[in-house]
Order: structure tokens, then C-alpha cells, then sequence
């Protein structure tokens, strides 16, 4: 059976992360994606604000974390992804926090990530075609950065792993970085081989595939080896929503939203044998505190559920 795993915010808390992956271990997950972005949030950095978390030295981020290794390891949870603060790189952002997002929280994202033996990090590719004129340009800029952190990947055994986003223009979602997958494909073989090592992976996020029409199984399967990880969460085809898997529906008749039975034959055509994680974090701020701990086992039963079907071979 395939693990689950879902992201650490809102759960596990700086004061006490030992009680929270305690808790999550005994609601049915035994990975958890760690929320780093948590640490400085996209909307601050919208507004130009780059806070001061990230000024810490290496030693300190090492202390500061050094609960949260202790606490997964003795609650049996493995930390095997996490997410760099995002958007790394801003079209409109000065110069300054530019080159801080690049030189400062960039190196030592990666150097937590290494520190917590996690063996993926996920980054959001630069939003830059409108800026330079193509998707080709964009990428490129994107694997420029991608160059200069993949010696510490490969130093810390980790995996830097894209995932395909979504933009808008002219008030309609577009398809953002990342949302061919053949494209994916041939870049990632070909970063790995100028790198001489297996640094860069694919995160598949399945809300944001939805909202601009992708093709789960073809996609996944176009990916092939390359999927290393999973955002797994649902929306109703027109915002991010980052709800439960089998939330939303279409029509009155109660087709979902989001094409679950082709997510799984994508995995079960390729063998996925991966973290079924859940980025579903908003969830535990919409339920009641009550029934948050309830949110979370329906969670884990949906990653029992999407296993089983996915090693079956049910169709």
C-alpha cells in the first residue's frame, strides 16, 4: 500500500512539534510534506516584504528545527517533501529581494531540507513569459536558478522538483510553467544529465492541472520515472481552492470536478510507488476546530481509498 502523507501547517506547531506529528501519525499519515513556505509567505513577498526568518544563520535554522526532526523521527513520521517559499523570484520585485530570494532563502532552503533528511524540495518555476516573450525564454531563466541550487541537491541527496502552475491573463486562468509534460520531460532528463545526477524531479499538482484542463493520464504517464511527488487536492475548476479530493462536482448528477479515475490510471500505468501527499492545508481553517482532527481521517481514508485503487488495477 502506497504511504499518505499531508502538509505539516496548521497541524505541527513551533512550540510543540512533537504533539502535532504525533497526532498526525495516530489520524493515519506516515509522511508529511513540510511547510517552509509557511516561514515566508507569498503574500508578504507580493508586497515587497521579505521578513527577517531567513536572515538566521545556518546554526540557528539548525536549532530552530532541531524539535521538529526530534518529533517526527520519535512519532514515526517521515518528512519527505517540502516546499521553498514561493514565488522565488518576482517579475516586479526589486532588485534587492530578488537577489535575496535567489542567494539567501534559496541555499538555505536547500540546507533545511538536507537537515531534516527530506529527500524532495519542490519550487515554483519563474512566472516570466508574458515579461520575456515565450515559455522558452521563461524556462530558461528558471533553469538558470535551478543550476546554481543543484550542486547543494546533489551535495545533500535531495531532489529539486518543478510542478506545473497556472497563470491568468485578462482576467481567465491560463496554463502557467511547467504544464507540458513533454516538455517537462525532455528538460529534466536533460538537466540531470549536464548535472551527472538525478536532481530534478516533477511535482504533479493535481488542483492546478484541474483548473486549466490537463490531462491526468496522459500527463502522468508522459512523466513516466520523472513524478517524484504529489499535491494532491481539489477545486471547482475555477479557483485554487486546495480543498478534499472529491469535493467538488460539475453537474447535479455529481461528477466530480476533478478526474480522479484518470489520476489513477495514470499512477497504476506507471507504477507509482510515491507519497499519496495531500496539500490540503486550507481544510483545517474551513472545519470547526472540532472537527478538524475528523477533516484529517477522511484525508488519510481518501489516501487509503486512491492506494487501493491504484494497486488493484480496479478499473
Amino acid at each position: 500500500m502506497l504511504e499518505i502523507g499531508v502538509q505539516s501547517k496548521n497541524v505541527v506547531s513551533d512550540g510543540d512539534p512533537a504533539a502535532g506529528f504525533r497526532l498526525l501519525r495516530e489520524l493515519g499519515f506516515s509522511c508529511v510534506d513540510f511547510s517552509l513556505n509557511g516561514y515566508l509567505t507569498n503574500t508578504d513577498l507580493y508586497q515587497n516584504k521579505r521578513g527577517r526568518f531567513f536572515d538566521r544563520s545556518q546554526r540557528e535554522l539548525e536549532e530552530f528545527f532541531a524539535p521538529h526532526r526530534t518529533g517526527a523521527e520519535a512519532a514515526g513520521v517521515r518528512i519527505h517533501q517540502m516546499h521553498m517559499p514561493y514565488p522565488i523570484y518576482l517579475p516586479r520585485g526589486s532588485e534587492e529581494l530578488n537577489g535575496y530570494l535567489w542567494n539567501v532563502v534559496a541555499p538555505k532552503s536547500m540546507e533545511i531540507c538536507g537537515f531534516l533528511g527530506c529527500r524532495y524540495i519542490v519550487v515554483h518555476g519563474f512566472k516570466l513569459a508574458f515579461e520575456l516573450g515565450s515559455e522558452e525564454a521563461e524556462w530558461r531563466r528558471t533553469e538558470e536558478f535551478l543550476h546554481a541550487i543543484a550542486p547543494l541537491a546533489r551535495e545533500l541527496g535531495c531532489v529539486i522538483c518543478v510542478e506545473n502552475l497556472y497563470g491568468s491573463a485578462g482576467g481567465r486562468l491560463t496554463e502557467g510553467p511547467c504544464c507540458d509534460a513533454r516538455k517537462a520531460a525532455q528538460r529534466i532528463d536533460r538537466f540531470n544529465d549536464q548535472c551527472s545526477a538525478e536532481v530534478l524531479g516533477f511535482c504533479f499538482d493535481t488542483g492546478h492541472a484541474n483548473l486549466v484542463g490537463l490531462d491526468f493520464e496522459e500527463f502522468l504517464t508522459t512523466l513516466g520515472s520523472r513524478l517524484k511527488v504529489l499535491h494532491i487536492h481539489d477545486n471547482d475548476g475555477l479557483a485554487d481552492l486546495h480543498q478534499i479530493p472529491f469535493v467538488f462536482t460539475r453537474t447535479r448528477e455529481n461528477k466530480s470536478s476533478t478526474d480522479w479515475e484518470g489520476f489513477v490510471r495514470g499512477l497504476r500505468a506507471i507504477g507509482f510507488d510515491g507519497v499519496l501527499n495531500f496539500e490540503t492545508a486550507p481544510v483545517l481553517t474551513a472545519f470547526p476546530e472540532e472537527l478538524r482532527e475528523d477533516a484529517l481521517r477522511l484525508i488519510a481514508r481518501i489516501g487509503r481509498y486512491l492506494g487501493g485503487q491504484i494497486s488493484s488495477g480496479d478499473r
